[in-house]
């Protein structure tokens, strides 16, 4: 069965962070890496908690649930202008068809977005896994609330073979000789920046050596590669800490990166004509 992926909604947010020796453990560094963003992370079904109530969560799954059971009169009455039209009961209808009506084996939040202002209200976007016997499908409802009155901005659902926790988990097989080689880079040009702050903070300079230690820490430029898929991109404007990052968003695929770390091989450049004559 190959996937389909119906909608109707308005844009939404995606739901889309030395001296001898320090090469010894460039993969171990990767690791640390990702280490530090778990940690830091702790356990994603929590953190999302905090995103959304349980009432939020609570309206969002029933108008899923009318939509599995093809009860579409609330969430007509409930759509926003934006997305009312002769055609929504029919697009509905198609994204019913996904749904398996027999009841879910689990339910699971893995996405949550909010945003509030004084003219534009709050809008709450969470998205959720459900687990049937035969796929998973990943629902989407996105609500507005203005002056106490709540309208449905957007509906997604995509059926998917596995969890997405299962398609976008860490492992080192079937990956391109691009994700390798920005792995590879991230891990080298952390260690690289490493170890000329090491370098620069024991090198007796003129003056200004804080400046100096300031432009080593970061990376400029950046090249990202997507974990799960391969996709990848440039963004010519941007700064990384020790020119590496490595991130996931709830659920979704680990994003690696790497920077050119610039003020590193300019300092190596200088350093002679920058340093105190002993």
């Amino acid at each position: 069965m190959g996937n389909r992926d119906i909608s109707t909604e308005l844009p939404r947010a995606a739901v889309k962070r030395e001296s001898q020796g320090c090469g010894r453990n460039h993969w171990g560094y990767l690791g640390w890496l990702l280490s530090v963003s778990l940690l830091t992370a702790c356990s994603q079904e929590e953190m999302l908690q905090k995103f959304a109530s349980p009432e939020e969560q609570a309206v969002a799954k029933k108008y899923i649930d009318q939509l599995r059971s093809r009860d579409f009169s609330e969430i007509e009455k409930a759509a926003d202008p934006g997305i009312a039209s002769p055609a929504l009961e029919r697009t509905l209808s198609e994204m019913a068809a996904l749904i398996p009506s027999d009841p879910p084996l689990s339910v699971k939040l893995v996405g949550a977005h909010r945003f509030s202002s004084t003219t534009a209200g709050t809008t709450v976007d969470l998205v959720f896994e459900y687990q049937f016997q035969d796929r998973f499908v990943v629902a989407n409802v996105a609500t507005k609330t203005i002056g106490g009155v709540m309208t449905i901005v957007g509906l997604h659902v995509k059926p998917e073979s596995e969890s997405l926790e299962s398609q976008n988990r860490f492992t080192w097989a079937g990956k391109s000789v691009l994700q390798y080689g920005v792995s590879v880079a991230a891990v080298v040009a952390a260690l690289f920046t490493l170890c000329v702050l090491v370098v620069c903070i024991r090198t007796k300079m003129k003056r200004r050596k804080w400046l100096w230690i300031l432009f080593i820490l970061f990376g400029f430029g950046k090249l990202s590669v997507n974990w799960a898929t391969g996709q990848w991109g440039i963004t010519v404007l941007a700064v990384q800490l020790f020119s590496a990052s490595s991130h996931a968003d709830f659920f979704g695929p680990w994003i690696i990166s790497v920077s050119l770390p610039v003020g590193s091989i300019l300092f190596l450049r200088l350093r002679q004509t920058l340093r105190v004559e002993e």
